[in-house]
């Protein structure tokens, strides 16, 4: 068993942790981290990903060769008439005639021309076709395959969080999980676009035109070199401002998340405690502040966008004037002989074109390398909170090898039960002793507060005591499968939840494989069936939003019924009669006591009708167990702090009726 020290550690630590760590600078090495552990997503997907690569590669060489290829057969092929070279004539499937043979002077026929001309039209026309069908095939392709990806992580998150204990989800705001599993999620597929595949296939074509270009004229490629410089102290500048307005940005949407969600749950109360312009006031509070630092951060990756554009037209401006020089006074290229594989060995209008064009897509690359690093400084800070989530270890973990749980309980008991949500703080539960034998009810009493919840929450290991153990028949809990021991306890709350589906639906949620006849032997028990029956279209009739179509003592009767059908040895109820009538709850009572038999009830109630019923009654105080026994045991202790809490209920009872009278 762990010890307070290590619980509240973790407990209190769960905001202020993470806020630590997306406090701290992100490295190099931190972002090849977070990419590697992006890899298991991947390698699922690797044999698309690999051919999604070929489709990439395939399209480079096309955006590629088509500009040197095409140009210079249209320009100084059909416009000026020069004769091409033997592999455009090869390409084209043109005899060797339309080859210059290298005859100063020498021209194409008009006819050579046209002819040249109309398959430059009919080849360019099929690769447009193909590269189109190419491009849609592949852009399709990629959403397909980074769907898939970011399902992945999805359901790893969301199964993390339904295994995180409840102290987590206390000390969290559902929003954020919210926003976590659907958002920041979503950041594992763009930071492989953003990071990882377009960074390299923007590398891959810029090295290549830079290559190409080099080969027209090294000058070239040093000033493509140069305006590197700027660049980089740009980066180095605005990164860090980047990143910390990024992690801003994102924690001001899940605090809007959290709001928004806190406010459609609670929209009943909003509307009649006339709380509309209050909430409305914090969601605009929170909306602005999250609106607030998205534009900061986009400011300031407009700022580094516009001021690489600076240097980058800079940079277009003396390379198209080098270049204009050279084409005027038809200077040969640098590499004349390399270049003149697509008929480049001096400067002239194709050439012109043709390096033009590739000193355009060098600074073109640089440029959306400098807007992949700006979004990345954002994906980076989302999926280091996808991962946090990831990394949170639940309190209440699974036995390696578990005990079979018992074909038969006996009894249920508590020895020497200590807990604390917080160890900093008072104790809940303190020297927690009880034992429930099979065929009994037992009430759990006492005033708000006083851990009458949480000792239930033990039972169903949704938290692990500081100290003592929970058995069934004297196996503790801790070493049975919590799979197997939360399969043998059912739950109904006094909040009942209520979902968007049949009745039917709604009462076999947690056992689909039941039968309408045992739905209906369920709903029996809890004094549900007559007003089901009642509806227009019964078992079948579909309820609204968290049951709204029902009163609330016909949404209790359900959620009883959704308990009984589990049909469990053990079956805890929370206030399971606050909402019925004396009747009804009379009728629900006695039908429960014949149900459970042979089984271990627990009754966590205020209400003396539905304590009466119970076989013993445990009443609690300051998180202690300070009197056990049956109703008249209780009641004939003097001073006793069961008969005063009666005493209290009865003479409030009274007063009300009195009031009521008057």
């Amino acid at each position: 068993m762990r010890s307070n020290k290590t619980i509240a550690r973790q407990a209190v630590g769960y905001v202020t942790s993470e806020q630590e760590k997306l406090d701290e600078e992100i490295s190099i090495r931190e972002v090849f981290r977070l990419l590697k552990r992006c890899w298991p997503y991947y390698a699922a997907q690797w044999k698309h990903l690999l051919f999604l690569f070929s489709l990439t590669g395939i399209s480079g060489a096309f955006v590629f060769a088509l500009p040197l290829i095409g140009l210079d057969l249209f320009n100084n092929g059909v416009l000026v008439g020069e004769p091409i070279t033997s592999f455009q004539s090869r390409l084209l499937f043109l005899d060797p005639s339309y080859v210059s043979t290298g005859v100063e002077g020498e021209l194409l026929t008009d006819s050579q021309r046209r002819t040249l001309r109309n398959h430059c039209f009919v080849w360019g026309g099929l690769l447009s076709v193909f590269s189109l069908a190419l491009y849609a095939g592949g852009f399709w392709y990629m959403t397909w395959i980074y769907a898939r990806i970011n399902q992945a992580l999805r359901v790893v998150m969301m199964e993390r969080a339904e295994h995180l204990s409840l102290r987590y989800h206390s000390d969290s705001r559902t929003g954020d999980a919210m926003y976590r599993i659907y958002q920041d999620s979503a950041t594992i597929t763009n930071v492989f676009l953003v990071l990882v595949l377009s960074p390299t296939r923007a590398v891959l074509w810029l090295l290549f035109a830079l290559v190409v270009i080099t080969g027209f004229d090294p000058l070239l490629g040093l000033v493509c070199l140069l305006t590197s410089i700027p660049i980089a102290y740009l980066f180095y500048v605005l990164t860090p401002a980047i990143r910390r307005w990024s992690r801003r940005a994102r924690r001001t949407n899940s605090d809007l998340t959290s709001r928004i969600q806190e406010i459609f749950t609670g929209i009943k109360i909003i509307k009649s405690s006339r709380a509309e312009r209050q909430v409305l006031d914090r969601f605009i509070s929170d909306s602005k502040n999250a609106l607030d630092a998205a534009f900061h951060l986009r400011f300031r990756i407009a700022i580094l966008q516009v001021g690489v554009t600076v240097a980058l037209m800079m940079a277009t401006l003396v390379m198209q004037y080098l270049m204009a020089n050279w084409t005027i006074t038809e200077q040969a290229t640098y590499l004349g002989g390399t270049v003149a594989i697509v008929g480049f060995a001096i400067w002239n209008l194709g050439a012109y074109q043709a390096a033009s064009a590739q000193s355009t897509g060098i600074l073109r690359n640089l440029r959306d390398l400098v807007d992949y690093w700006g979004v990345g400084q954002d994906l980076i800070i989302g999926l280091k909170r996808a991962f946090f989530l990831l990394d949170l270890e639940p309190e209440v973990k699974e036995i390696a090898e578990p005990m079979v749980f018992p074909a038969k309980v006996e009894k249920i008991a508590w020895h020497g039960v200590n807990f604390s949500y917080n160890a900093s703080k008072q104790r809940i539960l303190e020297d927690i002793n009880l034992v429930s034998e099979v065929g009994t009810i037992t009430a759990i009493v006492g005033s708000t507060g006083t851990g009458k919840s949480t000792l239930m929450s033990l039972l169903l290991r949704l938290y692990d005591p500081d100290q003592g153990a929970v058995t069934i028949n004297d196996t503790d809990i801790s070493q049975l499968s919590i799979t197997e021991l939360r399969k043998n306890v059912a739950i109904a709350l006094q909040k009942n939840i209520l979902f968007t589906r049949t009745i039917a639906e709604n009462i076999a949620y947690a056992a689909p494989e039941k039968t309408l006849e045992e739905i209906k032997l369920a709903a029996g028990v809890a004094c549900a069936h007559d007003f089901i029956i009642e509806m227009e279209r019964g078992y079948d009739t579909e309820l609204g939003e968290r049951g709204s179509k029902l009163s609330a003592g016909q949404r209790q009767r359900l959620s009883i019924a959704r308990a009984i059908l589990r049909d469990t040895p053990i079956l805890i109820l929370d206030e399971p009669t606050a909402s019925l009538d004396a009747v009804t709850e009379h009728k629900v009572l006695s039908n429960l006591r014949d149900w459970g038999q042979n089984r271990v009830v627990f009754l966590v109630t205020h209400r003396l009708s539905t304590i009466r019923t119970a076989d013993q009654i445990a009443f609690m105080e300051n998180g202690n167990i300070c009197e056990l026994g049956t109703h008249e045991e209780l009641m004939s202790l003097k001073n006793g702090h069961y008969r005063d809490f009666v005493e209290t209920e009865v003479d409030g009872i009274s007063n009300s009726v009195e009031q009521h009278h008057e």
